[in-house]
Formats: C-alpha cells, structure tokens, sequence
C-alpha cells in the first residue's frame, strides 16, 4: 500500500500520541480536553492487570537482543538493530498453588512508565510508581512447566512499547504457550535497556515528516526483527536459559495495530510462523500470490473501521488475498487501543477507555486469540470460531 486510509491514520495516531508520552525524539499532540495533568480521582491501590485464566502459574524472563548484521533503520549510526524482549511461559507450579516463589515481575521500569503516562498526560510519581508496579501476575525466572509448549511471538502498536500486551501475553502462558513480546528499537514511547539507556521514539517523528506513509518501513523492520528473535530462541545456540521448553514446530504470531499487520508480514517472510493475528491494524504490503501459502490467518478489529467495506479497506484486499482458514472478526463498542492493556491503564486513573469496559475489552481479546492458537497451534477444534457466541455478543462474525 502506498498511503493510509483515513481510519488508518486515526489508527496510527492513536498509538503514537493518544497514550505514549512525547519524547526526546518526537513531539506529541496536545492531550485531549477531558485530560489532565494529574489524576486528582486516582485510586490509592496499586493497578493490577486482569487475572490469567489459564491453569499455570506463569513465569516471565527479560532479554536483551542486538542483531549486529543489520542496520537499524531509524539510527544508522546505532550499533545493530537493538532488541527488548520479555518471555511469558507456564510455569512449573499450577495456579492451585497460590504461594508461587520468585520475585514478583514488574510491569514495567519506572521511566517507561513516566513516558508512556506523560502523553496521557499523568506525570505525578506516585502515579509512575503504581503502573510501574502493577500487578502482573508473573514471577520472574520460575522454572518452567516440563515439556514443550507453543510459541507465540507479540508484537504492539506503533508507538506502543511491549508491556501494554501484558494482560493478553500472561493468559496465553497461563494455558500453556510460551509468549515472547518485544520492543522494536525506536518505536516506542519509551524502552528501557542495559547501562540506563531508553530508547525513544525516533520512528514517530519519521513517520510524521512523511505524513504517515512509510508503514511498509516498520512491517519491513519487524517481520526481520521477528526472524531474528525466532533464530534466537529457536536456533541452534539458543539465548533463553529456558529455551528447551519451545516446541519450534509450533509458532504464531500476533500484534496490535502495526504489530498485526506486521504478523503477516513476517509470515510470509518466513515460514516457521504457523498462524497469525493482527489486531486492528491496517495491512501496508501486498500478500504474495499464494497468500500465506494456506496458512491460517485472524483480523480481529474494532466495528467501526473494520468491517467489510468499512474505511479501511486494506483489510478487505488483504481477506481475498488469504488462501488459508481465515475469520474476519469486529468487536462491537471497542475503540483501537482496546486491543492492549490501554483500557486497564485508562480505566485506572479515571480517563475514558471506549464504549466497551476495560474488563470486556481484556476478555474478548483474550478467548478470541486464545481460540484460535489452540485451534491452529494445538489443533484443539474451538467452536468459539464457528459463529457468534452469546458469552461474547460484541464479537460479530463476517465473511465477504
């Protein structure tokens, strides 16, 4: 695709300036009026994510990758294409077992929570503090469940850094996948690395001196980034001390926005990634003549933007280009961030989240993705998929 639709690039804006912080690198919009730079209502209780629903306690481990054979293509001059990735996996232990040793994993470090809260904007600190250490119901390095479970890599929204996938990347390893997200370098609001360095969002001021158009840059950079890290979890000299617990044979991928779109990319650059979905986002490159060479594939995406014939038609080019098992799937009362953990952040300091609650949001998220990993992963037949379920009356089914 050579420019964005008008829902695109709401889409695109949303995740780089509606909630990530203005950095050092790129200037956010100003905050909407019903904003403010404090949370004079903010609850006194830390913030905590939604619960996994699984049956494994989960484990969580951080890396930090840098693929020296590439050229980052924000900052030529950086040293390699510079990688944070976090690790979700089942954990050894059951949920049963409430007292689960290890030391609790933080949601985030402090200064990625003041930037992504700055552009909110909420700067007081205890406000930093609580996201910082929100409860994510993981531990950090647990030994893992024994045998081999799936993988799934996350990939966020543009402008978006890792940990807003949290809530759905601890439910997938609650039932059993190991889930790897990450921060692309450059791309986010904020990413802490080693030395105390943070990497800003140097891609959003690209982005917006070429009016939005260079998305096929960031697909490009993360389908590459996704290979990379596949290489080094999954490759012969594997980075994770845990490595041994991925079963290679079985890998999806997922994102929001540009992350989702990015999924397919990657996919069809590289065939060890089984399935895919994307979360809203609006596709930049063109499927290759055999699609996803039958691969099956999910959209999963607001109503408004995202149905057939809607605005965003790259959805619509991209579902017939599929040659797989596909579902086109829109969620009623969800606005583009309700794919993340924006609605549980939001929903915390009082600020409006969308039509659907922060809960729902987290919850239709989940089982859809969930469904269609263990459908397509573990060949686990989900009639969550067949057809509209009244657990979930937000989620309408299309097939054009």
């Amino acid at each position: 695709m050579n420019k964005l639709t008008r829902a695109a690039a709401a889409a695109l804006l949303a995740c780089a300036v509606a909630l990530p912080a203005a950095t050092t690198t790129a200037t956010a919009a100003p905050a909407p009026p019903h904003t403010a730079t404090t949370a004079p209502d903010r609850p006194a209780e830390s913030m905590r994510l939604p619960a996994p629903t699984g049956r494994y306690g989960v484990g969580s481990s951080v890396l930090h990758l840098v693929d020296r054979s590439r050229t980052d293509p924000w900052v030529p001059e950086a040293d390699g294409r510079e990688l944070m990735v976090t690790l979700h996996y089942p954990e050894a232990r059951p949920t049963t077992v409430r007292h689960t040793p290890g030391r609790p994993a933080p949601y985030a470090t402090q200064e990625e929570a003041r930037l992504l809260l700055k552009g909110v904007p909420v700067e007081d600190p205890a406000s930093v503090r609580q996201v910082a250490r929100a409860r994510t119901h993981s531990a950090v390095d647990v030994r893992p469940a024994p045998g081999r479970h799936p993988l799934v890599v996350l990939s966020p929204g543009f402008g978006m850094p890792r940990f807003t996938l949290t809530s759905l990347a601890v439910d997938l390893a609650s039932r059993g996948y190991v889930v790897a997200s990450l921060d692309h370098a450059y791309e986010s609001s904020g990413t802490s690395v080693p030395g105390g360095r943070t990497l800003t969002c140097v891609a959003c001021t690209v982005m917006e001196e070429n009016d939005w158009t260079k998305g096929h840059l960031v697909t490009g950079a993360r389908a590459a980034d996704t290979r990379f890290v596949l290489d080094r979890l999954t490759g012969p000299r594997p980075t994770w001390r845990y490595a041994s617990s991925i079963d290679r044979t079985r890998i999806g991928m997922a994102g929001h926005s540009i992350g989702g779109a990015s999924a397919a990319t990657a996919m069809a650059a590289d065939r060890r990634i089984d399935a895919g979905v994307n979360m809203d986002g609006t596709f930049w490159d063109t499927l290759p003549a055999d699609g996803l060479g039958g691969r099956p594939f999910l959209m999963l995406g607001t109503d408004e933007f995202h149905r057939p014939g809607g605005e965003d038609t790259s959805w619509d080019t991209t579902w017939a280009a599929l040659s797989g098992e596909k579902h086109w799937l829109a969620v009623d009362g969800a606005d583009h961030l309700g794919f993340s953990d924006a609605p549980v952040l939001l929903s915390h300091f009082g600020l409006p989240s969308g039509d659907l609650s922060a809960g729902r949001a987290v919850a239709v998220t989940r089982a859809y993705v969930a469904a269609f990993f263990d459908e397509h992963l573990r060949g686990r037949d989900q009639p969550l998929l067949d057809g509209p379920d009244p657990t979930h009356p937000e989620v309408q089914f299309h097939r054009p």
